[in-house]
């Protein structure tokens, strides 16, 4: 490739739990591996989760959100709605601080993952969901006024990439499924972090993978926790944080991981039976990439996450349990009878690359 279509992209994910950062993986290795330069944009914490993968990568510091989320179920998406202001002030912020960027470095392109300021008039800009029509909770009414909403900050980008597959079956569902689509939406295939594999014979240990928000992902923890010590079996149990304190003690049994590399984290999910995690839509894209079954949990009061689980229990895809009333005997008893319908998937973790050439080809040389 001459130095002449050599480009510079500018890619910066949401920092709302580690899924829209781990996504952003796939995309910035091809683009790396097409002999593009790559500037990662995010937090520390983002910054030093990519920097694991990619040591040399290029990185600009981007505040995050920093959202607050409630104790309880019941007020998990009001707390959220009552935080708006403060998200629209942080990507009237983001916009602001993308124009200040991109006067001191120039961007052939800008890819976004659900940071809705990072578009730029002089500047072919992307924007990566997987959530075009946003469930409030609050009914279909609702429902649809935030989707209006949504389509209108939408169209301030040159192209959105939906994160699913444009047929059935698939993983968003509704979610990625909509009646209309916005005018300029595509759907990209399936992101994750790991290459998709063939289908495995079940390892022999049970695999609990924590993520997702506090105080809700130590409240699952703790619940967990208690309920392994007696486990009659080998688990792996990682916290996914590295904020917590390691435990006084770890039964023989028991395999103990704070935070662990998506190098360290692969072998454990590859080798284990049954896997326990949220409902996170980037877990959903790690599981199927990698043919495993699982239990979902997902986090109480989180419309997205529950819708996602409820589809896919309805889809025999995952087995689907509640936090307030998990039983870890109860729960493996009904899974070991669980179907878990494996998805024709094979060509969607490669799609994106399709959609990527397509959109490097329109931009100006």
């Amino acid at each position: 490739m001459s130095s002449a279509t050599l480009k510079n992209f500018l890619i910066a994910p949401l920092d709302w739990g580690l899924g829209h950062t781990s996504r952003c993986i796939p995309i910035i290795k091809y683009l790396q591996a097409s002999g593009h330069k790559v500037v990662f944009a995010g937090n520390e914490w983002q910054i030093d989760f990519i920097y694991k993968t990619f040591p040399g990568i290029e990185s600009a510091h981007l505040q995050g959100y920093n959202i607050s989320y409630s104790h309880s179920a019941k007020s998990f998406m009001p707390a959220i709605l009552r935080q708006v202001p403060k998200i629209l002030y942080s990507i009237r912020s983001e916009h602001q601080w993308l124009l200040k960027l991109c006067g001191k470095h120039h961007f052939d392109g800008i890819i976004s993952d659900n940071r809705y300021g990072l578009h730029h008039p002089g500047i072919s800009s992307v924007i990566m969901s997987h959530q075009l029509q946003v469930r409030t909770g609050m009914g279909k009414i609702s429902d649809r006024i935030f989707r209006k909403l949504h389509y209108g900050m939408l169209q301030h980008f040159n192209h959105c990439w939906v994160v699913d597959v444009a047929g059935k079956p698939n993983l968003g569902a509704a979610l990625a499924h909509p009646g209309r689509l916005p005018r300029n939406a595509a759907y990209m295939g399936l992101l994750s972090q790991f290459e998709p594999a063939a289908k495995q014979d079940d390892g022999g240990h049970l695999l609990i993978m924590l993520s997702g928000p506090e105080p809700q992902r130590s409240i699952l923890a703790s619940i967990l926790w208690q309920q392994v010590q007696h486990y009659n079996g080998r688990v792996v149990f990682v916290e996914g944080s590295n904020d917590v304190v390691f435990p006084a003690e770890v039964p023989a049994h028991i395999q103990y991981h704070r935070q662990l590399t998506k190098e360290a984290l692969l072998p454990l999910i590859e080798g284990a039976s049954l896997v326990i995690c949220r409902s996170g839509y980037s877990s959903l894209m790690d599981l199927a990439a990698l043919h495993k079954k699982a239990i979902l949990i997902p986090t109480p009061g989180q419309t997205e996450q529950e819708y996602l689980a409820r589809h896919m229990q309805h889809e025999h895809l995952f087995y689907t349990a509640d936090q307030a009333h998990f039983n870890l005997e109860t729960a493996l008893h009904e899974a070991a009878s669980f179907p878990f319908e494996t998805l024709p998937f094979k060509d969607a973790f490669s799609q994106y690359k399709v959609v990527i050439d397509k959109w490097l080809l329109s931009l100006p040389h």
